[in-house]
């Protein structure tokens, strides 16, 4: 059996992110892929090679200002030597971010993600849930309680630390994760049986 490598290239401002990153490698792992965590406000050429080998990147980022972090934004701009010789087409992307608020503008920091991935060519992976605690017999507990689709999104109030993040939240990041993963299988076989 093939086993696809996920990546997960994000930035974290203070460690909320990161324990939503975690998830994601965690659900990745259980679906049998082999992960990488790279932060990108400390990326090295050989994290660079590591993305570039993948056959999936997720990407991550706090919500700040309506947008990603300015370190993710560096991350992005710098991936144009990537974009030049389409060195990533073809590749799977996913998004996940957190922030303050219930929305945040969230949707607009995944929304970034995909129309970097677009650039380079990437395919696209969304959520794959129906929104949770939109009805009377619905709680915060559900998963996808903040109803996002476009990719995995987490509120944390901002006056308390990366302990809190929100526990359906985690668990929303740890679906993503096996998601991609499993759909990275899907596709790297397909390739595999196609080139045969």
């Amino acid at each position: 059996m093939t086993t696809p490598v996920v990546s997960i290239a994000y930035h974290s401002g203070y460690g909320h992110t990161a324990v939503l990153a975690e998830a994601v490698r965690a659900g990745a792992a259980q679906a049998g892929a082999e992960v990488k965590l790279i932060n990108v406000a400390e990326i090295t050429d050989e994290e660079w090679a590591v993305l570039d080998g993948s056959d999936a990147i997720v990407f991550g980022s706090p919500t700040y200002m309506g947008t990603a972090s300015g370190p993710f934004h560096v991350f992005a701009e710098a991936s144009s030597k990537r974009w030049f010789g389409q060195d990533w087409k073809d590749k799977l992307a996913a998004g996940f971010t957190n922030s303050g608020s219930k929305s945040g503008d969230k949707l607009h920091t995944l929304q970034f993600f995909q129309i970097l991935a677009a650039q380079h060519g990437m395919h696209w992976i969304n959520l794959g849930l129906h929104p949770g605690w939109n009805n009377s017999e619905g709680s915060e507990h559900d998963l996808n309680r903040l109803g996002v689709f476009a990719g995995a999104a987490a509120q944390t109030n901002v006056d308390q630390g990366p302990d809190a993040v929100h526990k359906a939240d985690i668990a929303t990041a740890e679906h993503l994760g096996r998601r991609v993963a499993e759909a990275a299988r899907a596709f790297v076989t397909g390739r595999t049986s196609v080139a045969a």
